[in-house]
């Protein structure tokens, strides 16, 4: 019997990655695709939602000159400052309002479409089994052929103790 210690099934385990990264024939291939850029989640982020009032960064990093001198005016006195700038320096900060954030979409429309699209296919396939896969439908279906049925059952007299015809009268004619 073969006994390897730890120390040889490591070194057999380390021979084999190393020959595996040596080999040029190994190489892993992209098969054509893009490689998504990384996104660096310690960084902050700007995000509009309103279970988060306050985002990590503005929402405009890089500023033009005139909107570097608005954020100079604004270190100033703010009633100095105009409404049409009060404005313009909240959407520095913030793309949104609570109130745009909070308007309803028209997604419940996409949706309930694809659902609708999604049942007449379904239904287009039912009945194209049922014209053209399912064979017709048999003749035991039929209310004539299960009146003579039952008729037979009874004239048979089928389980007459508990069963089918001891519900049948048979003096009167009819159903107990």
């Amino acid at each position: 019997m073969l006994h390897l210690t730890a120390g040889r099934v490591g070194s057999l385990l380390a021979r084999r990655a190393t020959a595996a990264l040596t080999n040029s024939s190994v190489r892993m291939a992209s098969h054509g695709h893009d490689v998504a850029e990384m996104v660096d989640m310690s960084q902050p982020l700007y995000v509009d939602r309103v279970d988060i009032p306050l985002p990590d960064r503005p929402y405009k990093d890089t500023l033009s000159p005139a909107e570097e001198s608005l954020k100079q005016k604004e270190k100033g006195p703010w009633s100095q400052l105009s409404k049409e700038e009060k404005l313009a320096l909240y959407r520095l900060k913030f793309c949104q309002t609570f109130p745009e954030m909070q308007e309803p979409s028209a997604e419940w429309k996409t949706v309930l479409g694809g659902i609708f699209i999604f049942l007449g296919l379904t239904g287009l396939v039912v009945w194209w089994q049922k014209v053209y896969v399912y064979p017709a439908r048999p003749r035991t279906f039929d209310d004539d052929w299960q009146a003579k049925q039952v008729k037979r059952m009874l004239d048979m007299r089928v389980n007459p103790v508990e069963g089918f015809s001891s519900k049948w009268d048979y003096e009167k004619g009819q159903w107990k």
